[in-house]
């Protein structure tokens, strides 16, 4: 009896010894993330405080909506460029996101095989290829054969940029979802591309539109790409086969002046950038928070199971 009472005491002991450590590891490892988060996130505060301090001065309605102006007299806007990086973004997606979601599906649902290895691991080495690769690419294949600058070519080059950052990001997503899902679609008698759409992908959605939003937020500040496809203009939109100016290529033209008004358009521009970009996000998540996110193909996916019941 007293040997076990003994025993008792020592486990309880060694419990308390055990659970004070582990109290104490977890402290330590919240502190330690909690730095980690801090220590990331005043960059980019400090980043966001300097571009608003040094770009809110040359805000106006002038200046947003007006063409630019003789070179050092700081009169002049950036409407041209607002509207070409708009343009530019809604034709890259238009490109790059199907074939991405398309090939991310693939990959994570018919990725067991050799072809999807190797998409996968040319599609990662693709991921990591330098911009300005890619807009020599697109002015080989496009600008040359064509003979002129173009919006197509910048499109082009930026939804090269964006669909393996969709295919992975889709893919990853995918595969998070649980087999039992799926399972449960095969056991009412679902065909494999209604479970896919109507059931896997509704359960991905969050992580498949964050991706989405991600090459969005990367393609938006390329400079390299479209300075070898679309160039530059002064002038609005006129056509898909002349030169269009964009954003970053406004700001990186004013950046190389040395007029203080031109810098101040510089930094004006950039924070005009920042807001496109973040309106693009909180817009598109607001969408989809609302479920408005089915739309046509939701509708014809619905339509689809209903003739095969």
């Amino acid at each position: 009896m007293t040997t076990t009472l003994e025993r008792r005491q020592e486990y309880r002991a060694l419990f308390k010894s055990n659970v004070a450590k582990r109290l104490v590891v977890d402290k330590v490892v919240r502190i330690i993330v909690f730095a980690c988060v801090i220590i990331a996130i005043i960059p980019l505060g400090s980043i966001l405080v300097e571009v608003f301090k040094n770009g809110i001065a040359a805000i106006s309605f002038e200046f947003l909506t007006e063409t630019p102006g003789s070179i050092g007299s700081g009169e002049g806007g950036i409407g041209p460029a607002i509207q070409g990086t708009l343009i530019i973004i809604g034709l890259a997606s238009l490109i790059g996101v199907p074939i991405g979601v398309m090939s991310g599906i693939y990959l994570a649902e018919y990725g067991d095989n050799r072809l999807a290895r190797t998409i996968r691991f040319f599609n990662d080495v693709f991921m990591e290829f330098p911009s300005i690769v890619l807009g020599i690419f697109a002015f080989l294949v496009i600008v040359l054969i064509l003979g002129h600058f173009s919006v197509w070519a910048g499109a082009f080059a930026l939804s090269l940029i964006m669909f393996p950052i969709v295919a992975r990001t889709t893919e990853e997503s995918l595969k998070m979802v649980p087999i039992t899902y799926r399972e449960a679609g095969t056991a009412l008698g679902l065909k494999k591309w209604v479970i896919t759409f109507r059931i896997v992908i509704s359960a991905a959605k969050s992580g498949m539109i964050t991706g989405i939003l991600l090459s969005v937020s990367r393609i938006g500040g390329e400079t390299a790409p479209l300075i070898m496809t679309i160039l530059g203009s002064s002038q609005f939109f006129s056509s898909m086969d002349v030169p269009m100016d964009a954003l970053p290529l406004r700001i990186w033209r004013l950046s190389l002046l040395p007029y203080d008004s031109a810098q101040l358009q510089g930094w004006g521009s950039a924070l005009v950038l920042i807001i496109i970009i973040l309106g693009i996000n909180l817009g598109v998540r607001y969408y989809f928070a609302n479920k408005k996110g089915h739309g046509i193909i939701g509708r014809l996916i619905k339509a689809g199971v209903t003739r095969q019941k």
